[in-house]
């Protein structure tokens, strides 16, 4: 904070302690012209109401001197007066590097005797899933939700079912996490045209026994073939090493309307899950990647 800020602070800060010390010591001194009865003349409702004068309740006047008192106090000892760091030198930051610490020595302390385990070994203890959980909850349920429902909305895949652009093993999860992964869909509306999209569409919904008119699933068919089948197989079925989802099970990243998977084909799509090593060290990845391992169906005692 430069010295102008600083000085600004300060100035606000005495003026507003000022005024209000003033006027809280003034409220006790000053004197209010009374009537003989003790009110001050103003009636209210007709005569109904009269106003009256009488001294603050002792308890009001301790409680608001002790509030000054406080004030001077917490500016002495904490950072509020302008530059003034306090004679406490407590930050915001330092409190904020504090807490991490702790909390990444406990994650370290309850991750460190699971690291002869792997990924689906971890997935049957009660410990690694639990921290787990939480690191899931605060660095990956902003996309995922919190309970790993996924988002249609930005592509964010469900991770409680069978379904998996890359697959559902230990050290597959662990990849996708640490190192994040990049999914494109390419744009085939300039291809396939208007009537092509539309063909195409109905054969890929047909794959998951959705209903649609028969001559645009024969015809899409052979526009499958002939553009899409190289990445997601002529069965519809997908492939893990590029993440083409398989089209054949009903679970859709972006929805699975006519409208939002003739979008996909027409306009393409670009997913991108980052990657958080740069923010997870390798034990709390394998945690999360162990709760997620035993959230879905493939998990233990599922």
């Amino acid at each position: 904070m430069n010295s102008f800020w600083s000085g600004w602070i300060k100035l606000l800060v005495v003026l507003n302690l000022g005024i209000t010390f003033f006027l809280f010591v003034w409220g006790q001194r000053v004197k209010i012209p009374t009537l003989p009865d003790g009110t001050t003349g103003h009636v209210w409702a007709h005569g109904v109401l009269r106003e009256g004068v009488r001294k603050l309740p002792t308890w009001w006047v301790l409680f608001s001197a002790s509030m000054f008192i406080w004030g001077f106090i917490y500016l002495t000892l904490y950072p509020g007066f302008g530059g003034f760091k306090g004679l406490l030198g407590w930050t915001s930051q330092g409190e904020w590097q504090a807490d991490t610490q702790r909390n990444a020595a406990q994650v370290a302390a309850a991750t460190l005797p699971l690291r002869d385990l792997s990924v689906e070994e971890m997935a049957a203890n009660a410990t690694a899933t639990t921290t787990g959980r939480r690191l899931f909850l605060d660095n990956c349920a902003a996309c995922h939700g919190a309970a790993a429902e996924g988002n249609e909305v930005i592509g964010a895949p469900r991770l409680t079912d069978a379904d998996s652009l890359y697959g559902n093993d230990g050290t597959t999860l662990l990849t996708s996490i640490l190192d994040g992964r990049n999914g494109t869909m390419p744009a085939l509306g300039g291809a396939l045209g208007h009537d092509g999209v539309n063909e195409a569409a109905a054969y890929v919904l047909s794959l998951s026994g959705v209903k649609a008119p028969e001559d645009w699933v024969a015809a899409g068919k052979t526009r499958f073939d002939t553009v899409c089948a190289a990445c997601h197989g002529t069965d519809g079925r997908g492939n893990p090493v590029l993440g083409a989802p398989n089209l054949t099970d009903g679970v859709w990243l972006y929805g699975g309307s006519f409208a939002q998977v003739a979008e996909s084909i027409r306009n393409g799509r670009g997913g991108v899950m980052p990657a958080w090593r740069g923010r997870l060290d390798h034990d709390q990845a394998r945690a999360i990647a162990a709760w997620i391992h035993a959230s879905g169906p493939q998990g233990l005692g599922k």
